[in-house]
Formats: C-alpha cells, sequence, structure tokens
C-alpha cells in the first residue's frame, strides 16, 4: 500500500500518516505543559518542528512512525498514535500522545488498538511495549487496558536516557489471545 493512500479507521478516528498540514496541532500540543509532562517537557516551535520532522522523515525512510490521529466526524487532528523504534528503543514501542482536551475520551486506547494490529500484521512485530513515566497514571491505565503488563524498569537512548521509565508490553500471542475475546475493541479497516 502507498504511504499517501495509508489509513486506518476505527469507529471515531482516522490514523494515517503524518501530513506537512499536521505541524501546526502537532506545535500546539507540544507547548501544552501538562500535555508534555511526561513526554520530555514542552518544546518551542523550533524543537517541535524538530520532532515533527524526525517523525515525518521517519514514515519516508522505514516505512513506518507514529500516526496522526483525526476525530472522523470534525476531521481535527487531535494527537500522534503509533509504531515507535528508534535506535537504541529498549523495543518494539506503540505509543500515544493527544491534544489534553480530548483525555479522557478513549482515544489513545481505540488508536493504539488499531495501531498495534497494523504494526503486528504489516510490520511482522512479535511484541509491543510501552514506555512510560512511573507517575503518569493515564498512561499506565491505556496500556493496561491495552492489555500490558508492567514488565520492570527500563532505559531510553539518550538524549532521554536520564529520564525514568516503566516498560509495559506484551507478545503477539497475548495480543492475538486479548483481541479474539469477547468484548475487545473492533478491528480498525484500513481503507
Amino acid at each position: 500500500m502507498a504511504l499517501d493512500a495509508l489509513r486506518l479507521e476505527t469507529p471515531r478516528l482516522l490514523l494515517r500518516p503524518t501530513q506537512l498540514v499536521d505541524l501546526a496541532p502537532w506545535t500546539e500540543m507540544m507547548q501544552d505543559p501538562e500535555t508534555c509532562r511526561f513526554i520530555g517537557g514542552v518544546q518551542p516551535p523550533s524543537m517541535a518542528w524538530r520532532t515533527f520532522m524526525t517523525m515525518f522523515g521517519a514514515w519516508r525512510a522505514e516505512g513506518f512512525a507514529m500516526f496522526s490521529v483525526l476525530e472522523r466526524d470534525s476531521g481535527r487532528w487531535v494527537g500522534r498514535c503509533g509504531p515507535w523504534c528508534p535506535p537504541g528503543w529498549p523495543g518494539t514501542e506503540v505509543g500515544y500522545s493527544f491534544l489534553r482536551d480530548t483525555w479522557g475520551r478513549g482515544y489513545a486506547t481505540e488508536a493504539a488498538t488499531a495501531a498495534t494490529d497494523w504494526a503486528l500484521q504489516s510490520l511482522g512485530w512479535t511484541e509491543v511495549i510501552q514506555t512510560i513515566d512511573p507517575e503518569n497514571t493515564g498512561s499506565r491505565r491505556v496500556a493496561e487496558k491495552l492489555g500490558a503488563v508492567l514488565r520492570g524498569p527500563g532505559k531510553l537512548p539518550a538524549p532521554h536516557d536520564h529520564a525514568k521509565v516503566e516498560i509495559w508490553g506484551q507478545t503477539r500471542g497475548q495480543w492475538l489471545a486479548r483481541r479474539a475475546a469477547p468484548g475487545a475493541l473492533p478491528a480498525s479497516q484500513p481503507r
């Protein structure tokens, strides 16, 4: 599937590779202290541009990175979610960050479910992790809803090597068993 055509749809969300039009809302998200509290802190516009371009470039160079997440009904950009595994990372991660005014709606769980399905199927990953600051109770709850279990403390590569993180995760088999269980979130629909 061509990168420009890649879309994952959930009941409420559309996930697609980052596009230049996403830079403004991305920068807005990275300026909110509470949203950025556990993801490296507030970034001035010049740094937000660099991190955005890293994600944008990873899609084009490696064929995967975090998706831009949009509300299906409004088309509004609400966050990023998806596969992430730069050099030195402690595993194949599906991460998530959303605009603060969307917290509590279940978007992170819904988007991460679709992104995990895609990563396991399209990238052939055999496990998925989340790297979470021990104080980030919201992200820990999302990981638990996804079926991840706490594996223990972890370490990120520089320049994040000072950050305290826990590794949450599960194997492909554990994910697939959870997805087959009654009450699992519906599968995303690639289009």
